[in-house]
């Protein structure tokens, strides 16, 4: 009850900040892959307008006001007075200049219908959709029904850009006919696309940026993986559509960084390389990331991987999935952590030729991996929140404490959450 007059009381004080301001607004909706998508927006537009773009997943009815304000939800989530604080610091940037011509969102979903209603008080001049993939199954029940609402946003956006690699034509009967829509991505069918001539693993991707406004852009990705190329054109495509210059864009394009737990490279013991992929895992991120491990020349490669949560009835199949994408050829150790990874993925990976060790917590996986790494080895970690938090596990793995600055979830709070599961760190060494 509480949380629901919160909540309108935010969306009320959006509405009156988006009626004055006025500002450009581009939502991102999708899968997977929609804060390093909007992330890389804001990069590319900042060379153009005053852009906020809230770091942090700030995508449900009672955070995304929260987000337009520039405002963090407070610590104490039940606290009636927290909350009050809040919605008073609402008030007072209401009555202050807004510093930012475009803001960048992102909408979130947990089940059907969240996204449409969003609509109450926004519509963006242009909606972008990342993917359709497998989330929180035990309320969609199929991908269908994921698609469907992650195309929802179809509906009331005045223009969107659609993944064309990760979003099958399929689902396009859930678009309404006759709207303005474009393609991006890698596949040479997308109206704005990039094409890959040379890559080198830690470094990135140089070739070109093609659009139908300026043709073809030669442009280097600072980006960690082929599927963040897409991310990268999205972002393109969205500066060209705001009036962006073909120099402004490909100046934007080149600024892109990896975010923190997103396919982010860190200094591992031994001079080896920490692929930080811990912030959230499904099987076609999973699937992504363990490509990109396999392009790195190196004598060893351990994938760490973490069950993945909230897939209801379709986890086991999504798990032996990313279990049949380990190669024991390009593998030395795939770790899990998770039950539901022990019971389904390790076993396809062990089917696959790789050796397989399990755990339960984090920190017995990165001792495990402490025990067996090699110089030079180029480590993946990737998994979900609760009952893996695999960051830990590669907080046990990196050559600096100064390090665990980049990793995700190291808040008091959620440092308690991990003593409550798994109790303290152990000591390695």
């Amino acid at each position: 009850m509480i949380k629901a007059l919160i909540t309108r009381i935010l969306e009320f004080q959006a509405k009156r900040l988006l009626k004055r301001n006025k500002p450009l607004i581009v939502a991102v909706t999708g899968s997977v892959g929609k804060t390093s998508t909007k992330l890389s927006i804001a990069t590319v537009l900042s060379q153009k307008y005053k852009v906020l773009a809230h770091y942090g997943s700030y995508n449900t009815p009672i955070a995304l006001p929260l987000a337009m304000f520039d405002t963090r939800i407070p610590l104490k989530l039940k606290s009636p007075s927290s909350w009050l604080k809040v919605i008073w610091e609402t008030q007072q940037k209401l009555h202050k200049p807004y510093d930012y011509q475009v803001l960048v969102l992102e909408l979130g979903t947990d089940s059907p219908g969240d996204i449409a209603y969003f609509k109450k008080y926004i519509h963006p001049d242009i909606a972008v959709v990342t993917a359709v993939a497998a989330e929180h199954m035990e309320y969609f029940g199929t991908l269908e029904a994921v698609a469907k609402e992650e195309l929802a946003i179809t509906h009331f956006a005045k223009e969107t850009l659609i993944n064309r690699d990760d979003v099958d034509t399929a689902y396009s009967k859930f678009v309404p006919e006759g709207i303005n829509l474009d393609t991006y991505g890698t596949s040479g069918v997308a109206e704005y696309r990039f094409a890959t001539h040379n890559y080198a693993p830690g470094k990135g991707f140089s070739g070109v940026f093609v659009s139908p406004e300026f043709g073809e852009q030669p442009v280097t990705l600072q980006v960690v993986g082929e599927h963040n190329i897409r991310t990268a054109v999205a972002a393109g495509a969205v500066g060209i559509k705001l009036g962006l210059s073909a120099e402004q864009v490909a100046a934007g394009l080149a600024q892109i960084q990896p975010v923190n737990g997103r396919m982010h490279l860190l200094k591992g013991l031994y001079e080896s390389i920490i692929i930080d992929d811990t912030y959230n895992s499904s099987p076609i991120s999973a699937t992504a990331a363990l490509q990109t491990l396999y392009a790195f020349p190196t004598t060893q490669r351990i994938a760490i991987l973490g069950s993945m949560n909230e897939l209801g009835e379709y986890s086991a199949k999504a798990h032996a999935q990313v279990g049949d994408a380990c190669n024991g050829a390009m593998l030395d150790w795939v770790v899990t952590i998770g039950a539901e990874a022990e019971q389904y993925l390790a076993p396809a990976a062990a089917s696959k030729g790789c050796r397989v060790r399990s755990f339960s917590s984090p920190y017995a996986a990165g001792s495990f991996v402490h025990s067996v790494l090699q110089r030079g080895a180029v480590v993946l970690a990737k998994g979900s929140q609760n009952g893996v938090f695999a960051e830990e596990a590669v907080k046990m793995l990196l050559h600096s404490t100064e390090e665990e600055e980049s990793l995700v979830r190291q808040s008091p709070d959620w440092l308690a959450i991990k003593q409550r599961q798994f109790g303290d760190k152990p000591a390695i060494g």
